[in-house]
This record gives C-alpha cells, sequence and structure tokens, in this order.
C-alpha cells in the first residue's frame, strides 16, 4: 500500500465485473479480486455478485477472520470518491388508515369468552346433581 492513492468513482469500480477484472469496495477502499475468484472460499459468484456496490455489510456481515482481512492489503488499488456512492436509502412504510376497532364488539367477545365456559360448568354440574339425585 505505498506511494500515491488513486480517487476511484463508484461507476469506475463499477465497470470492473467480470472474471477477467473484479474490483470490490470495502470499507471505503477499493480492492482489484481477480487473482483471488478461483481461491474464494464462497466462490467467485459471490465476489461478482458484490461489484458495483459497497460491498461493506456483505463483508463484514460474513464474519471474515483476521487473516482474511489482512489479506485484502496485497489486493489494495485506491480508494473511492465517497461522493459517488448514493445514501443509503431509509425504508418507510406507506401510510396505513387507522383501524377503529369497534370497542362494543371486543367487550361481547370478551363476555362471551368467559361465559360460554361457565355456561357449560353450570350444565355439567347441574346434570351431575340430577343423575345423582335419581
Amino acid at each position: 500500500m505505498g506511494g500515491e492513492r488513486r480517487s476511484y468513482t463508484l461507476a469506475e469500480v463499477s465497470q470492473h465485473n467480470h472474471r477477467q477484472d473484479c474490483w470490490l469496495l470495502i470499507g471505503g477502499k477499493v480492492y482489484n479480486v481477480t487473482e483471488f475468484l478461483e481461491d474464494h472460499p464462497g466462490g467467485d459468484e459471490v465476489l461478482l455478485s458484490a461489484t458495483g456496490k459497497d460491498a461493506t455489510d456483505d463483508f463484514e456481515d460474513i464474519g471474515h477472520s483476521t487473516s482474511a482481512k489482512a489479506m485484502l492489503d496485497e489486493f489494495y488499488v485506491g480508494d473511492i470518491d465517497s461522493s459517488t456512492i448514493p445514501t443509503k436509502f431509509k425504508y418507510t412504510p406507506p401510510k396505513q388508515p387507522h383501524y377503529n376497532q369497534d370497542k362494543t364488539a371486543e367487550f361481547i367477545i370478551r363476555i362471551l369468552q368467559f361465559l360460554v365456559p361457565m355456561l357449560i360448568l353450570g350444565v355439567a354440574v347441574g346434570i351431575h346433581f340430577y343423575t345423582k339425585s335419581t
């Protein structure tokens, strides 16, 4: 990692997206991983699918070892111009109409949930006493 650091745009990095020329963006740095494609334990498709975007989250989520992180130094080609990376979009769900549940229906259901078992229990006790007395 010596010498002058070159700065690349995301568009420039995105052009290097095939087996003969594969660059990745991880942690604000650009890496040429073309030579590593065949040796990557997850396969070359994993690396190829990470081109053209910021692959930092993908790289960190896998839980790479410290030796794997150290290997990045040999593939380093420069830094990314952070102004060319689109800001992350935060998903905001669309507003839903407020559901106004009928409180009367809820009250009736709660009463029935209590009364129906009590009614069954009362009938069972009544039958028990009726059959015992005869």
